[in-house]
């Protein structure tokens, strides 16, 4: 009877042992469901790109500040801002995401001569050396750079809050402005190679020479006139990976089309070849409801596609959308992310839209970022809050409500990290 004893303590000894050797090196964890699932063993970041939906999390935005439109506290001091702080990071993990994505000015100055701007590479540095402290991935997407301003993105706004002199998109026609963002990522690849939390560099926010300088929108229209030239992304983005590669071998790099990156823009960028690009998206459509052109509701009927014919929009007709992405990422044996989507707070079925969303992503294995992560500077956040989720679906309320609708479907979402 002893000895049956002895054994069955050894045995109980030796259970967590033989557990964990089952587990081949992989990290059990619990889903929302409750029931037992295994984190893959990532041995090289590539990986996090390739072995399903491993990261998830949102845009933190940052622009350099331009005193005479933003004044000291708008946009906080400068150089670069709004600011943001470790508490304002370590609130976004504690949300439950393990990704961010700095959409970013370059580092080089958008006027020649083309040189580095000091006081924006270290505010990079500050906000990398956050996310790695709070315990998150990071990817580094220029918005700007040689030939390439902020107002590219609001250029429609021109005449109201800055006049024309601060539009700046001469890299779609200077080679020179084009070399010198090559540059740029060769030392900022140099820079960031080794750092723990960057596991990506995003080579430019939505390319749009195709609308800011041409006014074409169909890609077919687009690349049948200017394919090869300096207004085609595909002839830039190869050269751009070339000179990170001579720096950085290992990084991922990610790309996305023209047209600002939309899901129809994709089938048309050729890919580089390097056996660790990423090939993103950035998915707002329909544009009319995720940014309430008119007050449409999701699910709903209404002309999503400019074509004056209702369509309807629901689930269905998201998956649809995304097999565009899909064939492409078959057609080239490459990996797919959605390194920016979103809808404003208070679009009538917005908790609804994103859960479908971040299902469609999920169900392909693809990461993804929403737009965006705010941080606490209070004048930036009574002005520009259409996209914090944080406020809640009252357009009129410009403070962090306890909870909503949306914000429980994105943390339902980002409880499935477990990298």
């Amino acid at each position: 009877m002893r000895s049956k004893t002895v054994w069955l303590i050894i045995a109980l000894l030796l259970l967590p042992l033989l557990l964990a050797s089952c587990a081949q090196g992989k990290e059990s964890t619990t889903d929302q469901a409750g029931d037992t699932t295994t984190s893959p063993d990532i041995d090289d970041e590539f990986e996090l790109w390739t072995e399903g939906t491993l990261l998830r999390g949102a845009n933190v935005y940052q622009k350099r500040v331009i005193p005479e439109l933003d004044g000291t506290t708008f946009a906080g001091p400068g150089p670069v801002g709004p600011p943001y702080t470790q508490t304002d990071i370590d609130t976004l993990a504690a949300m439950g995401a393990n990704y961010v994505e700095i959409s970013y000015p370059g580092l080089y100055t958008e006027n020649p001569p083309y040189v580095l701007e000091q006081g924006v590479q270290d505010n990079l540095d500050d906000l990398l050396d956050m996310i790695e402290e709070a315990g998150m991935y990071a990817v580094i997407a220029f918005r700007t750079g040689p030939g390439r301003s902020e107002f590219s993105f609001f250029w429609g706004e021109v005449g109201t809050w800055f006049d024309e002199s601060y539009l700046n998109d001469s890299m779609w026609e200077d080679q020179e402005a084009q070399d010198a963002w090559v540059d740029m990522w060769r030392h900022t690849a140099e820079r960031y190679s080794d750092h723990p939390a960057v596991v990506g560099y995003e080579l430019m926010v939505e390319p749009n020479s195709n609308d800011r300088l041409l006014d074409i929108w169909e890609p077919e229209e687009f690349y049948q006139e200017y394919a090869g030239s300096l207004y085609d992304w595909n002839q830039l983005f190869p050269r751009i990976t070339t000179a990170i590669r001579e720096v950085d071998e290992e990084t991922p790099i990610l790309v996305g089309g023209n047209g600002y990156s939309a899901v129809n823009w994709l089938p048309y960028v050729q890919p580089s070849g390097d056996p660790r690009t990423v090939y993103i998206v950035h998915q707002y459509a329909p544009h009319e409801y995720t940014h309430q052109d008119q007050e449409y509701t999701y699910p709903g009927s209404f002309d999503a596609d400019y074509d004056e014919e209702d369509d309807e929009v629901n689930k269905a007709a998201l998956d649809h959308l995304l097999t565009t992405a899909d064939d492409f990422s078959e057609e080239h044996d490459v990996p797919i992310a959605v390194t920016e989507y979103g809808v404003v707070r208070y679009a009538p079925g917005a908790a609804l839209f994103m859960r479908d969303l971040m299902d469609l992503f999920e169900q392909r294995g693809w990461n993804h970022a929403l737009w965006a992560w705010h941080p606490s500077w209070p004048a930036w956040n009574e002005d520009i809050d259409e996209f914090n989720f944080m406020h809640g679906p009252d357009p009129d309320n410009h403070s962090d409500v306890e909870t909503s609708d949306l914000i429980e479907v994105i943390k339902d979402n980002w409880a499935l990290n477990d990298i």
